[in-house]
């Protein structure tokens, strides 16, 4: 485990891949039923999520089991409406939110099809990242189907945002999907300064490199969510709050492990696309808004190889 290492941001980390994309990978769900616990960071309540497995084709789903009448809401981006600082989706006028972190958890690891259980409609904050999420996946293992993954393959180069903001995909001539993140916090926070990472996104590397870290906020951001008497429950600790020094009563995994969360929210995100997105992606600030904005560009486009999985 690293300290935090300064304030520069200093050479940024790039994971080479060691080979080339073969083509589309077989579809795949999780192996037996497992079940993660917790509170959610924005109503304090508790909640159980249950990951089973799910035909193929199928896609993720959610499906509220609290309710008399269970709903079942399909994880596409048709589905998202916008909500401060978390990715929400609705159907029929019923919510599941803060759905990113499981679907980050879902897609990293390649999984496809899942049919997701919850009791409640925010899903448990755990430590702000989607390692409980692997870890509870990894304990049943994954079972490969007979079909092949929907991708979509980025052949010209697109971009959306703006001078401070935005996100461009460029095709990716070796086959391997790569997340590029620059975050700046230079005008708002020493402590977090700038950062960059990049990754190819393979299960491995998810695994290892970006399923662990951890949701980030300044120390006034905190404040001023306790005053809306919101996240009560949740302590500096459970997450990365900064002051002016760095994370307040916790301990970095690694000096960018906030551009590292960016990269994990951008695979729960892009999970929205309904398919596999082929294509060297690289952000510039970006957030759940602009991720969901490029998706609904990237669709556009209609580079789809293998047709996206179906939506209910």
């Amino acid at each position: 485990m690293s300290t935090f290492a300064g304030q520069s941001e200093g050479p940024h980390l790039v994971f080479q891949p060691t080979q080339a994309d073969s083509g589309p990978r077989c579809q795949s769900t999780v192996a037996d039923v497992v079940a993660v616990e917790g509170f959610g960071y924005w109503s304090g309540k508790d909640v159980r999520v249950e990951f089973h497995p799910a035909e193929k084709d199928s896609g993720y789903v959610f499906v509220r089991e609290d309710l008399e009448n269970p709903v079942r809401i399909p994880a596409t981006v048709d589905c998202r409406i916008e909500t401060p600082r978390r990715t929400t989706l609705v159907t029929g006028g019923t919510q599941v939110e803060m759905v990113e972190h499981v679907l980050a958890a879902l897609s990293g690891l390649g999984i496809t099809n899942c049919e997701i259980r919850v009791n409640q409609s925010e899903m448990p904050g755990c430590d702000g990242s989607s390692r409980v999420f692997v870890e509870a996946i990894d304990k049943v293992g994954v079972r490969v189907q007979d079909a092949l993954e929907p991708r979509l393959i980025v052949r010209e180069t697109i971009r959306v945002g703006d001078d401070d903001h935005w996100i461009e995909a460029r095709p990716a001539l070796d086959g391997v999907t790569s997340f590029r993140y620059r975050l700046d916090y230079t005008q708002s926070s020493i402590a977090i300064g700038r950062q960059t990472v990049e990754f190819p996104i393979s299960p491995e590397v998810f695994r290892s490199e970006i399923a662990c870290c951890r949701t980030f906020m300044l120390e006034q951001e905190a404040a001023w969510l306790l005053k809306q008497g919101l996240g009560t429950r949740v302590k500096p600790t459970d997450v990365l709050v900064f002051d002016e020094e760095g994370p307040k009563e916790n301990t970095l995994l690694f000096h960018d492990e906030c551009a590292r969360h960016k990269v994990l929210d951008m695979v729960g995100d892009f999970a929205l696309a309904g398919c596999y997105v082929v294509g060297k992606v690289i952000a510039h600030r970006s957030g759940h808004r602009l991720n969901a904005d490029f998706i609904r560009a990237l669709l556009k486009e209609e580079q789809i190889e293998v047709p996206c999985r179906k939506t209910a």
